[in-house]
C-alpha cells in the first residue's frame, strides 16, 4: 500500500490554488475586456497558461468561475472566511459611535471599490444580456442588501439614528451610498483622491440618516455644585 506523504498532499493542494488563483486572475482580465459573453473558457485557459480542461476540472462551467472571480474580487483573497467575520467587521463593530463606524466602513469600502470596480460593473453589464450573468449580478445586489440590514442593526444600536428611521430605510440608504458606481464617477473618472471619497461617504451617510449634533453651547455640561454659605 501505498502511503500518501503529508508534504506531498500540501504541495498538489498549494499548486491547484495557484492554478486557481491564475484562472481567476485571467477571467479578471477577459470578462471585463473584450467581456464575459465574448471570452470562451478556452481564451480564458490560454490566458491562464493551463488547459481547458483543467478551468473545465477546478471551476465546472463559465457561470461558476465568473462566480467565484465575483467572490474573491469582493474579498479581496480566497480564504475560506465569510464576509461577517472578517476582520473589518470586527473594527466596525467595536468603534464607539455611528459616526466612527461609518468612517471605518468607508475605509474599508475604499479599497473594495478600487478591486472590484472593473469586475463589478462589467458584471452589471453583462448581466442585461446573458442569464447566467444576471443571475450572479442578482445575487451580488441580495448579498449586499443583507450585508447593510446588519449594518443598520449596528448603527441602530448606537441609539444615534435620527428618529423615524426604520431599519429597511437606513438599509436602502446605506446599500445605495456603498454602489461601486458611486466610487467609479467620483474617483475614477472625476479625480477625487480615495480620502474625498471617503469622506464624501460617511458624511453623506451620516447627513441622511443620523441625528442633528447638538448646537454649541447647547449642553450645559454637569451641574455645578452650590456653594456653601
Amino acid at each position: 500500500m501505498v502511503v500518501k506523504r503529508p508534504y506531498q498532499s500540501a504541495r498538489r493542494e498549494q499548486q491547484a490554488r495557484q492554478t486557481r488563483q491564475a484562472i481567476i486572475a485571467a477571467a479578471g482580465k477577459l470578462f471585463v475586456s473584450p467581456g464575459y459573453a465574448a471570452t470562451p473558457l478556452t481564451a480564458i485557459a490560454a490566458e491562464a497558461g493551463v488547459a481547458v480542461q483543467t478551468v473545465y476540472a477546478a471551476f465546472g462551467s463559465k457561470r461558476q468561475l465568473l462566480s467565484a472571480l465575483v467572490d474573491v474580487t469582493i474579498a479581496g483573497d480566497d480564504e475560506p472566511v465569510a464576509l461577517p467575520d472578517r476582520e473589518f467587521v470586527a473594527a466596525i463593530r467595536a468603534a464607539p459611535t455611528a459616526r466612527a463606524k461609518l468612517a471605518c466602513y468607508a475605509r474599508h469600502l475604499a479599497g473594495v471599490q478600487a478591486r472590484q470596480a472593473d469586475v463589478v460593473i462589467a458584471l452589471s453589464g453583462a448581466a442585461t444580456a446573458d442569464p447566467d450573468a444576471a443571475e450572479i449580478w442578482r445575487k451580488n445586489l441580495d448579498d449586499r442588501r443583507r450585508g447593510m440590514l446588519g449594518f443598520a442593526a449596528d448603527l441602530a444600536a448606537t441609539g444615534e439614528i435620527r428618529p423615524g428611521l426604520d431599519q429597511d430605510h437606513v438599509a436602502d440608504v446605506l446599500w445605495l451610498a456603498m454602489d461601486v458606481r458611486n466610487y467609479d464617477w467620483l474617483v475614477r473618472q472625476r479625480r477625487w483622491s480615495p480620502g474625498q471619497y471617503q469622506r464624501w461617504y460617511a458624511d453623506t451617510v451620516a447627513g441622511a440618516l443620523l441625528r442633528d449634533p447638538p448646537p454649541p453651547g447647547d449642553d450645559p455640561g454637569p451641574r455645578a455644585r452650590p456653594r456653601s454659605s
